[in-house]
Parts: structure tokens; C-alpha cells; sequence
């Protein structure tokens, strides 16, 4: 399981990040407080309070593929 804390600010970065989410085989879920929808639906992003922080929870191993894919909606890749 890899856990990054990401910022959606935009309409137009949630559809980026909803569209690098179905990109990965794995299920990812998205988290905001005790929340937590499917990070690939576009409609269950719009549903959180983006102004407050999220968390990405994605079901692999792969952390290097995940912290690359997701770097833009990052504070280290920002």
C-alpha cells in the first residue's frame, strides 16, 4: 500500500490526476478526513472538500511508479 498526500486546487487537476489514476491497474482510493471515495471516479473527487488535505491510498507496491505518476499533485514535486 503506498500513502502520498497530494492538492487537487483545480476542475482541471482533478481531471489530470483522475485520468493518471486509471492509468494504474491497482485500486486507489482517495481520503479527506474520515471520507473515502474511488480516486478513479471523477465523480467521487468532486464529492470531497478539495481545500482540505487528501490522501492517495494506492494498492501496490510500486511506490516509485506512484510518487513519479502523482509528483505534479505533490508538495516535493511541486
Amino acid at each position: 500500500m503506498v500513502k502520498l498526500t497530494v492538492e487537487i486546487v483545480s476542475m482541471q487537476d482533478a481531471d489530470k490526476f483522475n485520468k493518471i489514476c486509471s492509468k494504474f491497474d491497482c485500486d486507489m482510493d482517495l481520503q479527506s478526513g474520515k471520507y473515502y471515495v474511488d480516486a478513479k471516479s471523477i465523480m467521487g473527487i468532486f464529492s470531497l472538500d478539495l481545500s482540505k488535505e487528501l490522501i492517495l491510498n494506492a494498492d501496490t507496491d510500486d511506490e516509485a511508479k506512484v510518487r513519479e505518476a502523482f509528483a505534479d499533485f505533490t508538495k516535493e514535486g511541486k
